[in-house]
């Protein structure tokens, strides 16, 4: 039986090492044949496939990123999308998919599933926005990166006086925002899910030059002023209708800087948070990810997603899974603010 496999929306660290466990347990145990479809979902689209076999997997569990590419292409959004996919399995005798991506991906996974395609799906977002699992791989690698960050910045800050904001990835939820901002002692943590009032945000900058320090403030992208308090220009969409997001760090700089007269500068860290080595916790749960979705498949346990619960790996609908995203709870955003200022 030949199965494809696909990573689609953002890379994440982690991403070869679910492809790597697939394809070993794959072809030993179960005699299964798999390709791989490039750049998300345009690969089924256009019928774009990478060679997937055990040598093509060899020595791909330490890098980051994704041999198979990644994409945000939509197939609904696409006339004769869903057709064209349909064609292109029947075409390779491809019997089911592994698709392994975010809230878009899985979406699309989802919709797909009810319309007949054989789909078991795989969390990936370093985010860790997605409902039905305690964690996904890449976050692990994307807060250790982010900590490291503010950890030297805070040297800087200190040496010239001034105050640092730093921009971390966050459409919708701030679990990289809350835990890196707690382990690297930030003064300020603003996240999408608290609207801020730029007012106490300046005031916790002044209250932290009077101790003669000099503030750090973590910012997840998608955070936003309380209304009429500060302005935010609009961006442009992608195919899932997601504004493309970034400036919230430097508008925050320059508010700070108008209205306490002490300098800001921003940092955004932006990809650097999805590139590069996954750290060893991110391989450990992408491998167990990658070792139950190819028992999902043998399984015939179609429209499912793997997930992590505790320390087991279990399954759960791909429609449960997207349906909601997985946003901070205010009590743990109540114990960080114990540190403001």
């Amino acid at each position: 039986m030949r199965i494809g496999v696909l990573t689609g929306g953002g890379d994440c660290p982690g991403l070869n090492a679910v492809i790597r466990a697939i394809v070993r347990k794959g072809v030993p145990q179960y005699q299964y044949e798999f390709v791989g479809f490039r750049d998300g979902w345009r690969g089924p689209l256009e019928g774009l496939t990478k060679e997937l076999d055990i040598p093509a997997v060899r020595g791909i569990l330490p890098r980051g990123g994704t041999i198979l590419g990644s994409s945000r292409t939509n197939p609904f959004a696409i006339d004769d999308g869903v057709e064209r996919i349909r064609a292109t399995l029947m075409n390779l005798g491809v019997r089911a998919l592994v698709a392994i991506g975010g809230e878009d991906t899985l979406g699309v996974a989802a919709k797909l599933h009810e319309l007949g395609v054989h789909v078991v799906g795989v969390p990936k977002t370093i985010d860790n926005d997605l409902s039905g699992t305690d964690y996904t791989f890449g976050f692990d690698t994307a807060v250790g990166i982010a900590t490291e960050a503010i950890d030297r910045l805070h040297t800087t800050a200190e040496s010239h006086h001034r105050a640092l904001i730093v921009e971390v990835m966050g459409r919708h939820a701030g679990w990289i925002a809350l835990h890196s901002g707690m382990a690297s002692g930030a003064n300020v943590i603003l996240i999408p899910e608290i609207p801020f009032d730029i007012d106490k945000v300046c005031q916790y900058v002044e209250s932290r030059f009077r101790t003669q320090y000099a503030p750090i403030i973590v910012v997840a992208e998608g955070a936003t002023p309380r209304d009429g308090t500060m302005e935010l220009a609009a961006g442009e969409k992608d195919a899932f209708g997601h504004v493309r997001l970034g400036g919230i760090g430097e508008s925050i700089a320059h508010e700070i800087e108008r209205r306490t007269g002490k300098e800001a500068r921003t940092t955004v860290l932006g990809h650097v948070q999805r590139g590069g080595t996954p750290s060893s916790r991110d391989r450990w749960l992408a491998t167990r990810f990658g070792l139950h979705a190819i028992d999902a498949v043998h399984d015939e346990a179609w429209g499912q997603m793997v997930a992590l619960r505790g320390t087991d790996v279990v399954r759960v609908p791909l429609s449960d899974a997207t349906e909601n995203l997985k946003t901070v709870d205010p009590a743990l955003y109540a114990e960080a603010e114990i540190f403001f200022g």
